[in-house]
């Protein structure tokens, strides 16, 4: 909105830019004893040295860079409706954190669902069916009602896997940063930045500043409110991107480390089938309790991994 005012959509960004992340910076100081505290998670690896610590900081960069969306970017009306469901999904996120006993696992599948299905009829609405292949410089259209089904694949897969890699300090916010960042070097590369570009940005910077409070040992915790707009975020992105198969190697960690889990208990619990049984998910837990990983050789590890995997990728699409 203010790019109108001033004329000149360069300084607008650059003013999102420093107001996200010194709003979240502020906010998240001032705040934070105001959160709900965490209960300490049973079954996770030193799931018990998170208690009473903060909970829900995603509340508090999620709004902040909602604000600076709306004041800073491009307001269009895909943009504004992606600004409203990221906020949904992140208040569902959040309730759960404030909850005294954690939401069943099917009521919050469920509300994925209809926001994923919402994403994709805002995008097919804005946007052609179209797949850009951009390692091979190949396109093609798909009808859209398939495209659409797999659209609500992509954003519900995003916001689980996202979800389940949070259990490390600055782990997932770390990974989520490089893959922002990996699309938006995509969309650069692709020539379609344009209006969404900026709100990567502005998503990027409300993260780093999160992250000077979750840096092990952390103070607070993003919760659910936090990874769950990170994951609906990193799929209308890659969407944006006309790549979205991209979205494969451009968050494979996060999809490794939180998706496995996801199969895992989807196979015992509707097959009876017991597969990986000698192997601890998410990931970020097996690596540390089985190969004896700290907390920053796990983030630093991973972040490498994710690092070289986006690199090369990028290095692909732009030859």
């Amino acid at each position: 909105m203010l790019d109108l005012l001033i004329n000149n959509m360069n300084i607008s960004v650059l003013l999102g830019i420093v107001f996200s992340f010194a709003v979240t910076f502020t906010a998240t100081a001032l705040l934070k004893d105001k959160l709900p505290k965490d209960g300490g998670r049973e079954f996770a690896h030193d799931g018990k040295l998170s208690k009473g610590k903060p909970r829900g900081a995603g509340i508090i960069f999620v709004l902040t860079f909602v604000c600076a969306g709306l004041v800073f970017g491009v307001l269009n009306l895909e943009n504004m409706i992606y600004l409203v469901l990221m906020t949904i999904c992140m208040f569902t996120g959040f309730f759960d954190d404030a909850a005294e006993k954690p939401w069943n696992e099917y009521k919050k599948g469920a509300l994925d669902l209809v926001v994923s299905i919402l994403v994709a009829v805002t995008f097919l609405y804005f946007n052609p069916a179209a797949v850009n292949l951009a390692i091979f410089g190949v396109s093609f259209s798909l009808h859209p009602i398939i495209y659409g089904i797999l659209i609500v694949i992509l954003v519900w897969v995003s916001v689980n896997v996202t979800n389940c890699s949070d259990g490390v300090d600055g782990l997932s916010g770390t990974l989520s940063i490089i893959t922002m960042m990996s699309i938006y070097f995509l969309c650069n590369i692709l020539g379609v930045a344009g209006e969404f570009t900026p709100l990567i940005l502005f998503f990027v910077m409300s993260l780093i500043a999160y992250l000077w409070f979750n840096a092990t040992p952390s103070i607070l915790m993003m919760g659910d409110a936090g990874s769950r707009a990170m994951g609906i975020f990193i799929a209308m992105a890659i969407l944006k991107s006309g790549a979205p198969l991209l979205y494969i190697p451009l968050a494979i960690v996060l999809i490794v480390d939180g998706g496995l889990g996801l199969i895992k208990v989807s196979v015992i619990r509707f097959l009876h089938v017991h597969i990986m049984s000698n192997l601890r998910t998410p990931i970020h837990d097996h690596v540390r309790k089985v190969m004896n990983w700290s907390n920053t050789q796990c983030v630093y590890r991973f972040a490498i991994i994710q690092i070289v995997v986006s690199a090369i990728t990028l290095y692909l699409v732009k030859i």
